[in-house]
């Protein structure tokens, strides 16, 4: 896991490499060469890769994304707690699916106060803003927990900044990451983008996979 102030990225579990290798060998019917050994378990992902597979494996991925297919079959499931406004950045991307928490739930809830932990503030010159912002959300937080009335969930919502942390558990696959990286990788959001791009270095085989003549 990496981290930087409030914001963090987490893998959570990779999967399908050595079945990716396979079903790649499919269009030339080419199994016999493969040399791939999956030795692979929930923590490690041990994955010995030959090198006839990475050969094939790389000339693919430099030949063109139509020709890389096996890519979208190598999953990936993340932890990503990051600030609104990367999230709409993120969702232009293809995943397979995302689980979010509750922005009204983690808000409004009784059992935590809104504070700055719950936000990515970058320049400490703001935070007199934040604090009235954060003053504001907390007394309509009180006004919700005493009422119920929905209109005060509307309310908080409506002045929420974005950079509010929201936490996603995300399963995308090394073809999407590997278009993150190549469009991501220089971004003016720079602090933001670095700590996504640092956790998929990690991933097993990234140098050679997502990272390719980037």
């Amino acid at each position: 896991m990496i981290e930087y102030k409030n914001m963090r990225v987490e893998i959570l579990d990779v999967a399908g490499i050595v079945p990716a290798l396979i079903g790649m060998r499919n269009p030339m019917n080419s199994w016999h060469l493969g040399d791939s050994i999956d030795k692979s378990d929930s923590e490690n992902y041990r994955v010995s890769i030959g090198e006839n597979d990475m050969r094939l494996a790389q000339q693919l991925i430099k030949a063109g994304d139509e020709h890389c297919k096996f890519l979208r079959q190598i999953q990936v499931w993340l932890d990503i707690k990051v600030p609104r406004y990367i999230w709409s950045e993120l969702d232009t991307y293809k995943f397979n699916t995302k689980n979010s928490c509750s922005t009204m739930h983690k808000l409004l809830n009784d059992k935590h106060k809104i504070d700055y932990s719950d936000f990515y503030i970058e320049d400490d010159s703001i935070k007199p803003l934040m604090n009235n912002i954060i003053d504001s959300l907390n007394a309509i937080r009180e006004e919700y927990l005493r009422t119920k009335d929905i209109k005060y969930l509307r309310m908080a919502k409506q002045i929420l900044p974005e950079s509010f942390l929201q936490l996603r558990t995300m399963n995308t696959n090394y073809a999407e990451l590997r278009n993150i990286v190549k469009q991501r990788k220089n971004h003016r959001l720079d602090k933001e983008w670095e700590l996504f791009i640092k956790t998929i270095k990690e991933l097993p085989y990234a140098d050679e996979f997502i990272f390719l003549d980037f």
